[in-house]
């Protein structure tokens, strides 16, 4: 006996084997989701979708007359929690990680397919500054993004980068200092922000934190070294990076 369906899925995809391939994975690997609806287009999709409502909404970014993003403007009350299937490139996925947008690359995986449905089964929200982020960046693909979103417990929040002054390791999760006081506690790894924000500055100073180097006040030589920041908090700096962090500072003075 099939376990009690709890979520309805509407696909959009253009292209009839990846539709019918993503159906069956859904039968498969996510017997608590139903399938209520599919559209090849972003006129199909959005009369389905006014019909439908439904829970997940696996959206294709290149469709035959458009893309996804073509469709959420069409829509924008839409509730319902957005997964993208894309077969975009390394530059585009990289989009997705700035924005924390659930993305599912073709062909896709099982095990990404029962990881992402089981996100909307857990934090049911959507986030429509984080998707304006996504569109953003994948518009400009040559261009950094200066902002990113954080995904906490509850919801999705879209900060500026030059605002964050830390962020700081607890188990597989990541807190993050801002500058106007603000904390936010955030499900994914300190490894996962390191590799995002390389390239505005932020500089690994210890295994468990992330410091924004245009925050940093003083380096310490006592109690094996640390830094003070703007903010007025202290931050161990592990052996190995002192020397790097030194040299930064003695080239910033």
């Amino acid at each position: 006996m099939k376990p009690n369906k709890i979520l309805t899925a509407i696909i959009v995809e253009d292209m009839p084997e990846a539709m019918q391939l993503l159906q069956a994975d859904l039968d498969r690997y996510c017997p608590d989701v139903t399938v209520v609806g599919t559209a090849g287009s972003v006129v199909g999709a959005a009369k389905v979708i006014r019909q439908q409502t439904p829970d997940i909404l696996f959206l294709d970014i290149a469709l035959s007359d458009g893309t996804g993003f073509d469709l959420l403007e069409i829509l924008p009350e839409l509730s319902s929690n957005v997964i993208f299937i894309t077969a975009y490139e390394e530059h585009a996925l990289r989009a997705f990680r700035y924005s924390a947008t659930d993305y599912l690359l073709k062909p896709i995986d099982s095990n990404m397919l029962k990881s992402a449905v089981d996100k909307v089964k857990h934090a049911r929200f959507n986030s429509l500054p984080a998707l304006d982020l996504l569109r953003e960046s994948i518009k400009n693909p040559g261009k950094t993004p200066n902002r990113i979103s954080l995904c906490t417990l509850d919801k999705i929040t879209v900060v500026a980068i030059n605002d964050i002054v830390r962020c700081e390791s607890e188990g597989n999760n990541t807190w993050f200092f801002m500058n106007t006081g603000e904390r936010y506690f955030v499900t994914k790894t300190l490894k996962h922000f390191d590799d995002l924000l390389i390239d505005h500055e932020f500089l690994r100073v210890h295994q468990s934190h992330l410091v924004n180097f245009t925050f940093i006040s003083e380096f310490s030589k006592k109690d094996g070294g640390f830094l003070r920041l703007k903010n007025g908090h202290e931050v161990p700096v592990s052996v190995r990076k002192k020397p790097e962090i030194v040299q930064m500072l003695e080239k910033m003075g």
